[in-house]
């Protein structure tokens, strides 16, 4: 792919979950919101507009390479060591591979409890538990998980804030640490790899119908589907 000119921007899901917790923070005073990717320096751009949202921190983890999933999960578990956070709330999937892997398996690794795809959280018990509402395809389902524990966003979680003029100006004083892999203590590699990228074939074009009965038989006929 030629990624000439493109401008990376902060995975909408990511910005989700950040905005949740701004409003936790908003909430309960007294809380710090550490922002955290993996990359080069042309992700630190991302992290200066979560800074500007509100965040308090940013750590970058230093890697130039291509990470899977697990790989991913791996790295952030040893961040989660290294910070030990109270709550962890990330976007549901990236929107390039679109996985939907790595909270579980960052879960799994630390052996916490998850919430995925949650769309309302509260929390309960003097931010002991958390009460989620997740987004299912059978409907909605509510679960209610002990903290620390991992939670992936929905769309419907939230709105993200607009990052303001002051809020970009404060980013600029706040700290960005960056982190090797080797000072994690954590060595990792992908084990699966993209072999190609190709685009879908070309829809056929669609067909107008002039009666009801002239569909069903289409339908039936054609596309036998009834």
């Amino acid at each position: 792919m030629d990624l000439e000119g493109v401008k990376f921007a902060v995975n909408p899901f990511d910005a989700i979950a950040l905005e949740e917790a701004l409003r936790i923070k908003e909430k309960l005073g007294e809380v710090e919101v550490v922002v955290a990717t993996i990359g080069t320096e042309e992700t630190v751009e991302q992290l200066r507009v979560g800074l500007a949202m509100g965040a308090d921190r940013a750590l970058l983890i230093r890697c130039a390479d291509t990470l899977d999933s697990l790989a991913i999960a791996k790295v952030l578990a040893a961040v989660y060591q290294r910070e030990r956070p109270g709550l962890v709330l990330m976007g549901k999937q990236a929107i390039d591979d679109d996985s939907n892997q790595a909270g579980q398996m960052l879960a799994a690794l630390l052996n916490i409890g998850q919430a995925t795809f949650v769309s309302k959280l509260e929390l309960l018990e003097n931010q002991q538990r958390a009460r989620c509402q997740r987004e299912t395809d059978g409907g909605l389902e509510t679960v209610t998980v002990n903290l620390p524990a991992i939670i992936t966003s929905d769309l419907r979680l939230n709105e993200p804030r607009y990052v303001s003029l002051p809020g970009i100006m404060k980013a600029k004083k706040k700290p960005l640490e960056e982190i090797g892999l080797a000072a994690l203590g954590v060595a990792v590699a992908a084990r699966t790899r993209y072999l190609k990228f190709e685009c879908p074939p070309p829809r056929k074009a669609g067909v107008r119908v002039k009666t009801v009965d002239e569909l069903l038989l289409k339908l039936k006929q054609e596309a036998k589907v009834v």
